[in-house]
């Protein structure tokens, strides 16, 4: 059992870049176009932003926000697809029998983008890069609260997601459009007045049978229950506030704590 706060948020995906774009969003969740549209990333200076990928470039969007500029918070990135198009790209030169870029393959591995915002805000604290699987947005959220748990202020949690290849239809189903989250988790204080609805507890419990996939990544079902205040993402009259996700023989139970 976890409890944390969401101190502050931030969520990108093509066309979907501001709090009133998402609002909407949430309301009446569709697919949106992925035209390969990526954020300006403004904060960082064109020779910086010119080596990010894509997938780096809406973590940095998202993320940039929630850290001041003089503080040292752990950073976890959770992907559970990481950087296909870029991996993609260079198989197909390998089948092609062309020159590998060592700069792309560096940046293609799954914990690159946790290494550049290390190093793109001089960051010298924990950093994590989780590859979990329908589940992986819990798993980083446990890892963020573990790290609240050892004594960190505040934690920076993204989790973010690049529609892959065509080539890969068959076996990656469930990114419906490029997307990142970001989420700075603090501490509950009981002293410390908060605003409404941003207690959660994230609570583990087995599962007895498979998993079936939702209509939408938890990540962004989650996002529309931080908007609706609906009580279950299913509209269904739950008690407590409560929202679950189920996957394999793990049943995860989020609650509003107040």
């Amino acid at each position: 059992m976890m409890d944390f706060r969401i101190e502050q948020w931030r969520a990108w995906a093509p066309g979907l870049d501001s709090t009133q774009a998402w609002q909407a969003w949430a309301q009446a969740p569709h697919i949106v176009p992925d035209n390969l549209e990526q954020p300006t990333c403004a904060f960082l200076p064109a020779m910086q932003r010119r080596r990010l990928s894509r997938l780096a470039r809406i973590t940095m969007e998202v993320a940039w926000p929630l850290c001041g500029e003089d503080e040292q918070l752990p950073f976890v990135f959770a992907s559970r697809h990481g950087e296909t198009p870029c991996t993609f790209a260079l198989l197909a030169d390998v089948a092609q029998e062309q020159p590998l870029s060592p700069t792309k393959f560096g940046l293609s591995v799954h914990n690159a983008i946790a290494g550049q915002w290390s190093i793109l805000r001089g960051q010298r604290g924990e950093s994590v890069a989780i590859a979990g699987e329908a589940d992986t947005f819990e798993h980083a959220m446990l890892e963020g609260a573990m790290l609240l748990a050892e004594g960190a202020p505040a934690v920076v949690v993204v989790i973010a997601e690049e529609q892959p290849a065509a080539a890969y239809a068959g076996w990656i189903d469930d990114v419906p459009f490029s997307y990142a989250l970001a989420l700075r988790l603090g501490k509950i204080d009981p002293s410390i007045e908060s605003p409404a609805d941003t207690s959660w507890r994230l609570e583990l419990g087995p599962h007895g049978g498979d998993g079936t996939p939702g209509t939408w990544p938890h990540a962004l079902n989650f996002l529309r229950a931080l908007h609706t205040q609906e009580p279950s993402l299913e509209h269904a009259a739950l008690e407590h506030a409560s929202l679950e996700h189920v996957w394999k023989t793990r049943r995860w139970n989020w609650q509003r704590t107040r």
